[in-house]
This record gives structure tokens, C-alpha cells and sequence, in this order.
């Protein structure tokens, strides 16, 4: 089942589901794509993303 994030504009814009029930992953798709590619991250990747979102802080790729 995919759930909106709570993060997301509720205007259209910066739409991001995710989905429950996998262990140990989270994945995260376009909800404006829904039959589109969808990324599988760790879990603990997806909490630290949401705490620099949380913060404000920018991510950088390694």
C-alpha cells in the first residue's frame, strides 16, 4: 500500500510516496508516475534523509 509523505505539496508538486510492509527497506516512488520506476532504499538511508529534511540541511552525493 502506498501513503503519501507527509512531505510532500499538496498543490501537485513535489509528490513522494512510499510504501510499508517491506523489512528493512522503504520504497519511494513519483506518486504523479505511479507505474514508474520506484526506488528501494534502506531503512536506515530513508531516516537519515528524512532528518536532514527535517533540518534543512542539503545532501550531498558521495
Amino acid at each position: 500500500m502506498w501513503r503519501k509523505s507527509s512531505y510532500s505539496n499538496q498543490e501537485g508538486g513535489d509528490c513522494v510516496e512510499v510504501a510499508a510492509g517491506f523489512p528493512g527497506v522503504v520504497p519511494v516512488r513519483d506518486s504523479k508516475a505511479p507505474h514508474g520506476p520506484a526506488l528501494v532504499l534502506e531503512a536506515g538511508a530513508w531516516v537519515v534523509f528524512i532528518d536532514e529534511m527535517k533540518t534543512g540541511m542539503r545532501l550531498t552525493a558521495s
